[in-house]
């Protein structure tokens, strides 16, 4: 049997843009009003899992509460931990870094941030999350609201893209993307 997932990216938060990673800051006025635009017409779902960071979580529990649904939050869900670039914006790191910012754009897998987590770990722990809902859900619909990295390694699963093109995803705030996890465990992008 498949899984349904419509993956439901956080909207803008307090900090801004650059590598929030694990920085757990939270949603703006904005960043509320774009997630729940985005789920208006979305649904109907039979739970919600969401990354324990407030600007996920936040909104997972308030929409859970409207629509009388289960929230469950995975940390395995979370966003790459940027290491010393968390907080950071590329232009920022394109003025202190940028050859180490160069090589990840290039290969995300085969270069990670200082003291940041490596890609090939972060596509495990996220994969195995998918994984785990697939075995537990099988035949459902979850709504899993996540950030950018989990959302792009998704897709790019799903569209078959080379791992070098990672980072080309483009996955905006308060995006919502249809996936469906085959009963092999396959990903495809739609339901």
């Amino acid at each position: 049997m498949s899984l349904r997932l419509d993956l439901l990216r956080h909207g803008e938060t307090e900090l801004g843009g650059g590598l929030r990673g694990s920085l757990d800051d939270a949603l703006t006025a904005n960043g509320w009003t774009q997630m729940r635009t985005a789920v208006v017409d979305g649904g109907p779902w039979d739970r919600i899992v969401s990354s324990p960071l407030q600007r996920c979580a936040r909104f997972a529990a308030e929409l859970g509460e409207q629509l009388n649904l289960s929230v469950h939050l995975d940390k395995d869900l979370q966003e790459l931990h940027f290491g010393a670039w968390e907080g950071q914006s590329a232009a920022a790191l394109m003025e202190t870094d940028a050859e180490a910012l160069g090589l990840f754009w290039a290969d995300p897998y085969g270069f990670t941030p200082p003291q940041g987590e490596p890609v090939g770990d972060f596509s495990a722990r996220v994969l195995a999350a998918v994984a785990r809902l697939h075995a537990a859900y099988a035949g459902e619909r979850i709504l899993l609201v996540s950030h950018g990295g989990v959302m792009r390694l998704l897709l790019a699963q799903a569209r078959g893209l080379p791992r070098e093109q990672l980072l080309n995803v483009e996955v905006g705030h308060g995006a919502l993307f249809a996936l469906t996890v085959e009963a092999d465990g396959a990903l495809k992008e739609g339901h």
